[in-house]
This record gives C-alpha cells, structure tokens and sequence, in this order.
C-alpha cells in the first residue's frame, strides 16, 4: 500500500509546483527579513494566492494557490521586497548564525563560501532537488533535529575549532566521517555533495548508506580528516520557543505557526504588535517555525502574549506540536486525506498521550514530504482511508487501516496498548 514515492521537485519563486489548489512556489530567506518586508510578502500572499503562509520543517517559506498568471508577478513583486534569499541547493545554518554569543564558528559566511562553490560547479544539476546541507556554527538553537544529506557541525578541540562532517541524517542518526579543518569544510562538502550526484537524480546519503554503507563517502574526504581526539561537542539550547539574548545584547524569540500554517492576515497582525517591540526583523526558522529579533528583554514577554491572542505556539509543550502534517487535500494533488482538517483533533487526542507519542506524522499520501524520517506513530492517507505506521516513516507498511472519523479513537486506543505496540515495532 505505501509502496516508495519520490517527493517531487523543490518548487522555487522562478519554478512554481502544481498542486490541488493551484502552483506552488518556496522560498528559503537568508536572515532577518525586516518587518515591512515581511508583513508585504504575507499581503502578496494574499493578493497573487491563497492568503496562506506556510514554514516548512527546515525553515522555508511557501506559499500556495497562485496562478499560471499571477506567479510571474508574485516572483516580481517579491524581488522588489529585497529579501535576500538562497537559490541551488538549500544550505541551512543555525537561524541565529552570526546573532548569537555562543557561535564557534560564523556557518552563515561558510555557508555563502559553499554556494560560491556549488554555483561553479556542473554537477549540481544531477543532484535530487530534496538534498541538502547542514552547518551549525555552535550557537543556540542548533540543528539536531534537522535532517540533512551532508552535515558540518562545529566543535571545539583543545584550542582548534574543527568541523565534524556526516552524512545521511539528523545529529542523531547521521553517520559519521571524522573532522576537518574549518577552512576545508567547503572542499568536504562539494566532495561528498559530488558523491551523491554520481548516484544518480534521485540518491540520497542516507539511501546510498543503507544499501552499500559508508566506504564512498569516506574515500572522498580520507584526505582531508583530521586525526587526534574526539572533539568537544559544548551543550547548546536545543528549543526555538525562547528567549535567546544575542550578541549586541538584545533578545530573539521564537514562536511557531500552528501545523506549520497560518493566514497571512494573521501574521500581519502579529507584525503589527512587534513593531511595538522594538524587533528589526523575523527569521524563518527549522521545526515551522518565525523568530523575532532585536527586541529588549522587557518587550519579549509582550511579543509572547500578542502571538498567544492570535493562537501561535509559544510553549514547546503546546499539544499542537506533536502533530507534524502536511497541507493534504485538498491543498495536495497527491493527498488522499483532509490532513489541516484532521490536524487539530489529533492534537487533542496527543494532549492525552504519555511522551512516548512525542510525534505523530500525519501524511495525506505516502511520499512523507513533511516528515520523512521515523515517527512514533504515522498515519498515511490512502483510497482505503488512514493507514497506521508503528515506529516508521510513511514509506513503511502500516499495521492497520481506519476510516478518517474514527482515527482519533484508533490512535488513542493503540496508545493504550503497549503490548500492542511492542508487537507492532517489532
């Protein structure tokens, strides 16, 4: 039933998706858009699309129901805005990269160096439009939970900085292949970006892993790993929903939309109240999520409590956090499920879990392109209704198939059932 599906192509201002409810375009902002900016862009959604803004889990921007006319001029008036933003292969560095005290290393500079050098380089158009880069620079918040195909991770050894390099997943799951000198972390990375665009279109690090292992990648990085002692890897804050205190002294914090949505009405009212906060500017940020900068530390709480009236996360336990979906029909030409209708009521049903069910993906098809990686529980759309997925991704086999009203008793029923689950794990 859930058979491997590729995702798809990267949907670009230049190179619009069709989908259920018109072309879709993504942005990937390089850091702080101003505040004027960024509540136009949210009125641009509305008057070339669908009115709706969405974050995807590694920080980009989307905006949908645009028009085979009106996606020309949404890219044009977009440009005008001045918003800087990346093109190629999506390069993600820490969202306060270049803000925050702690940063070992500047990722945001090796990460322009690095598209310098991809943008000289031929192979990049064999790569899959789904593969990315990773570089924390070592400042809060990190890039743990983000998956990457290639990750550079700074790290302090005796008085060196140095980049642990891995490939093929979270910080948790990625496979690693020793450290580099920082001032070879670009070499590194083409290297084993050239690796996978010998793949083929559609290899990914964590696909050619499984299958042959690690011997590819190591060979193309042997020469320049370093050898000597495990470096210091320092404990950083992991959680965006915070106050962060910069380097200039101001403060940052974080908020998340909703499933990773919101009307773009609404953000222009929380703009509206930042604006009374001192803030210079927001930050699209991994886990769905808008980080305002530059406020002081007395003005965080306001900007908290406005996001709280217009129904934003700001707790990192909020329920709603726990359900990871994507847009689904009928947003998704591919979605077999009401996934933005269905969100909410699982966040009820999560609020009543134990922290075993720390996430739950719900999918409208079985491409996963919200969550790729393993979740506790998945739910994946099908014609026969919502497949259930122990402890896998969406490409896995489910355990059972439950028509869209009774999946909130389903998963509220398996959750009782560890013996069950045990069963279906294993």
């Amino acid at each position: 039933m859930n058979a491997p599906l590729h995702r798809g192509v990267c949907p670009g201002l230049s190179a619009p998706l069709p989908t259920g409810d018109g072309l879709l375009v993504r942005m990937r902002p390089l850091g702080a858009m101003p505040l004027a900016a960024f509540s136009r862009l949210c009125a641009l959604t509305a008057e070339h699309g669908n009115g709706i803004v969405e974050i995807t889990a590694r920080g980009s921007i989307q905006v949908r129901g645009l028009s085979a006319a009106s996606a020309p001029r949404f890219a044009a008036d977009v440009a005008a805005l001045g918003i800087a933003a990346q093109d190629g292969v999506p390069i993600l560095v820490n969202p306060l990269a270049g803000l925050a005290p702690d940063d070992i290393i500047d990722a945001a500079t090796l990460a322009a160096e690095l598209r310098r050098a991809l943008a000289l380089r031929s192979f990049t158009a064999k790569l899959s439009p789904k593969i990315s880069v990773a570089i924390d620079g070592g400042g809060g918040p990190n890039l743990d939970a983000v998956a990457a195909d290639v990750r550079l991770h700074a790290a302090q050894r005796l008085a060196d900085q140095v980049l642990q390099i891995s490939v093929g997943g979270d910080a948790a799951s990625a496979t690693p292949l020793g450290c580099v000198a920082v001032g070879d972390g670009v070499e590194a990375a083409v290297r084993l970006l050239d690796v996978l665009a010998k793949g083929g279109r559609n290899a990914r690090a964590r696909d050619i892993v499984a299958s042959e292992g690690v011997a590819r990648f190591h060979f193309a990085v042997a020469d320049l790993v370093l050898g000597g002692t495990t470096p210091n890897f320092p404990c950083r804050p992991t959680e965006v929903l915070a106050a962060h205190r910069l380097r200039d002294g101001s403060y940052a914090c974080g908020i998340a939309l909703a499933f990773g949505h919101a009307d773009a009405s609404m953000l222009q009212r929380l703009i509206q109240s930042t604006e009374q906060t001192g803030a210079r500017g927001v930050i699209a940020a991994p886990s769905r999520c808008l980080i305002a900068v530059g406020m002081s530390s007395d003005a965080v709480s306001d900007f908290i409590a406005a996001a709280q009236r217009l129904s934003f996360i700001i707790r990192p336990d909020d329920p709603r956090r726990r359900i990871i979906a994507c847009a689904g029909a009928p947003f998704c030409a591919s979605g077999h499920i009401a996934t933005r209708a269905i969100a909410p009521r699982l966040a009820e049903t999560a609020a009543q879990l134990d922290a075993g069910f720390a996430t739950i993906h719900l999918s409208g098809c079985a491409k996963g392109c919200a969550h790729p990686e393993k979740a506790a529980l998945t739910v994946v759309g099908s014609p026969e209704g919502c497949a259930l997925v122990a402890d896998g991704s969406a490409r896995d086999a489910p355990f059972a198939v439950v028509a869209t009203d009774e999946l909130p008793a389903a998963i509220a029923n398996y959750a009782r059932e560890p013996n069950k689950r045990e069963a279906h794990h294993g």
